[in-house]
């Protein structure tokens, strides 16, 4: 094993969101949200059927078993919204919030640190019918709902994640209708990323007033290189970059937008940058792989998180060559986890709160000898190191994800997990990852790595 030794105290934990792994779609009260709408359109591509999920509502006992068998610290799962507020405002479900207690009682119950996502995309059907994010009413009353969830969970939960990827959730779903709510409105999405930051700045209010600590938000980061060498190549990597990254980390780390960003977004944009950046306790990164990009042209139409880019954008992403590549064409890049790290540590210095990587995985079609994830884990757990090394101050690392599950538009094609989903029987069985990556943490906890 070559797997370098991580600071005393280094949490090592695993990854899964509601609409991906819980099933039970309607079960107990709980309400659509816009992803079982864009589902029920004949939207997943494999044609997966999403309202099971991997079964997790009903299996979560098994699965928090599997987590103890690896000897995680933490788990990262998602709230799911309308599980708990049907209509996204409103009448509470309590059903649905005695779901996550005996969740959260199950984890404590291990000894497993229960990190929960507030909003993991699962918006609730209503709010998408009256505008979803491009509605900034949508940003109050998720502050209503994180407050719902905290008053109930908080005297166990030391750990707490506002808003998952919302530039996925900005590109993916509202410029290019490839995820939920399925809107193409390329740079007129902007106003949804506002109100997705407004969202995170006001639950972290709603958090710390229900009394819970420990608040982080998950973003989504890749180191943009550069294809060519002219002006237009440089100022469509410099757009992208700030699209992709800038836009989303600058407000929450420094209360400001990049340069030409404010004058776009709606509202009373000042007084809200003051609610986006409310302190943080803490930073958590999602890294898959860097992004090559350049002009536009016919011959750099390659693809955003494996969805075409359409013609007509001011730059063009490329494919990255010379690399190995996870099933989704994704390039094994580990030391673009490192590039990430030091230039978030570069741009915002002292005003970078601790680290967490909150997602880090592949999508891997091995089912139980898994030996290109290992790999692939191994080789961002080296990266990692050298960021820490580097001076980055780097707490703990999440793996996407525990077990197999629903990737999205892709369904059941694309396999993440460490423990295989048979989709017809949701029987798991763990992988040689998930051995793997058990020892890993065994090998950590005994200082048996060198």
């Amino acid at each position: 094993m070559t797997v370098p030794t991580f600071p005393p105290g280094f949490l090592w934990g695993a990854s899964a969101s509601a609409f991906q792994t819980e099933g039970a779609y309607d079960a107990d009260g709980k309400g659509p949200s816009g992803w079982d709408a864009f589902a029920a359109q004949g939207r997943i591509k494999d044609g997966t059927d999403t309202t099971r999920g991997t079964g997790f509502h009903e299996h979560y006992r098994e699965d928090v078993a599997l987590l103890a068998g690896l000897g995680a610290d933490a788990f990262r799962f998602s709230v799911s919204w309308p599980r708990v507020v049907p209509g996204g405002s409103g009448a509470l479900n309590p059903a649905g919030l005695d779901f996550y207690d005996r969740l959260v009682d199950e984890l404590c119950a291990h000894g497993i640190t229960p990190a929960p996502t507030l909003y993991h995309w699962d918006t609730p059907l209503a709010l998408d019918e009256e505008g979803g994010w491009l509605n900034r009413d949508t940003a109050y009353r998720f502050a209503e709902y994180a407050g719902i969830v905290a008053e109930r969970l908080t005297d166990r939960v030391p750990m707490w994640i506002t808003v998952n990827e919302p530039a996925e959730v900005t590109l993916l779903g509202y410029a290019l209708g490839e995820h939920a709510p399925g809107r193409t409105l390329l740079f007129d999405a902007l106003p949804a990323a506002h109100h997705q930051l407004l969202a995170h700045g006001l639950a972290v209010r709603a958090l710390r007033a229900a009394g819970a600590g420990n608040i982080g938000v998950a973003l989504s980061h890749s180191p943009v290189w550069t294809a060519g060498e002219s002006d237009e190549d440089r100022r469509g990597a410099e757009l992208y970059d700030t699209l992709t990254n800038w836009l989303f980390a600058d407000p929450v780390l420094t209360g400001r937008y990049p340069e030409g960003i404010a004058g776009l977004m709606p509202g009373p944009v000042e007084d809200d940058l003051e609610t986006i950046s409310a302190p943080l306790d803490w930073y958590g990164v999602n890294y898959y792989n860097p992004t090559l990009v350049g002009a536009p042209g016919p011959e750099a139409r390659a693809s955003f998180s494996g969805y075409t880019m359409p013609e007509g954008l001011p730059f063009g992403i490329r494919e990255i060559q010379g690399y190995d590549t996870t099933d989704f064409g994704w390039p094994v890049v580990p030391a673009g986890l490192t590039e990430t790290l030091r230039q978030l540590r570069d741009r915002f210095g002292d005003r970078l709160p601790p680290v967490y990587i909150t997602e880090n995985g592949c999508a891997v079609d091995e089912p139980v000898a898994d030996a290109r994830r290992i790999a692939y884990l191994e080789g961002h757990l080296g990266a990692l190191r050298t960021a820490i090394d580097a001076g980055v101050d780097v707490r703990g690392y999440f793996t996407w994800s525990l077990t197999d599950n629903v990737e999205w538009t892709e369904g059941a094609s694309k396999r993440f997990g460490l423990v295989h989903i048979d989709y017809e029987t949701l029987r798991r069985t763990p992988k040689e990852s998930y051995a793997w990556y058990r020892d890993v943490i065994r090998a950590q906890r005994a200082g048996d790595i060198g």
